[in-house]
């Protein structure tokens, strides 16, 4: 009998991808992110491999260059390839018969949103057996400073995710926005949810949950498009649809 030797797991090496991702790992512990010089220090290489390795991340987004050019963090891309279509699958099948329920006891429609790109996705969408209805279009793209769902999904992230966020798309203008609204972000994680008018229809309350990973964030948000009905019981309480929003939401977060 012949014996086969086990496979090394250096037997296919590939010394650029191994540098980039042993950057990529670097960087995953530095919330701050570091300078090239300390980077080279920490990996032991010559400046010039991880001057051209630092250049390809960033050109790939995987990277970003402080303002200043002398700091690099890891941007959401490798967050964001995590939380792809999968994933998304999966919370859109746990929460769709809760959303039903939701909808049906509430007369009221609510939709699941997820960030991408430095925007909210619309993946789900759930409305009563009434006559009327409240719809958001399933892959509606929401801006994140002007929507109740976007403003709760940025309530519920640390401030350096929210900054990396943003940082795709590349502006000052909405980092200042961003800045601006702070004491409401702060006010929102504090409460545990947001209720606010709507900035796009008139006489709509947008009433919003985050769906929480274990560390608190949001990895989705849920958001009934709340208007006052006059035909049911209890038709104008937004205190109940919180309530069993806050329940729905709690089912689907992640202990």
């Amino acid at each position: 009998m012949v014996d086969v030797p086990e496979k090394s797991p250096d037997r296919y090496r590939a010394p650029a991808l191994d540098k980039g991702l042993d950057i990529l790992e670097l960087l995953a512990d530095e919330p701050k992110g570091m300078t090239r010089g300390e980077i080279v220090k920490a990996m032991d290489r010559s400046p010039s491999e991880i001057y051209r390795m630092l250049e390809r991340l960033v050109a790939r987004d995987y990277v970003a260059r402080s303002a200043e050019g002398d700091r690099y963090e890891l941007t959401m891309k490798l967050f964001l390839l995590a939380h792809r279509h999968p994933p998304v699958r999966r919370l859109v099948a746990q929460a769709m018969p809760l959303m039903d329920e939701f909808a049906r006891a509430s007369h009221q429609s609510c939709h699941l949103v997820v960030p991408e790109q430095g925007a909210a996705v619309v993946v789900a969408q759930a409305s009563p057996l009434d006559i009327w209805e409240f719809k958001v279009r399933l892959g509606a793209r929401l801006e994140l400073l002007t929507t109740g769902s976007g403003l709760t999904l940025l309530a519920f992230q640390d401030p350096s995710r929210r900054e990396e966020t943003l940082a795709i798309w590349r502006s000052s203008e909405e980092l200042d926005q961003l800045h601006a609204i702070e004491p409401e972000l702060s006010q929102v994680r504090a409460l545990g949810y947001r209720i606010g008018k709507s900035q796009q229809r008139v006489g709509v309350q947008d009433i919003t949950v985050p769906i929480r990973d274990p560390h608190g964030e949001a990895v989705a948000v849920l958001t009934c498009a709340f208007i006052e009905r006059l035909d049911i019981p209890g038709g104008s309480d937004t205190a109940i649809i919180r309530d069993r929003l806050l329940q729905l939401a709690s089912r689907l977060s992640i202990r």
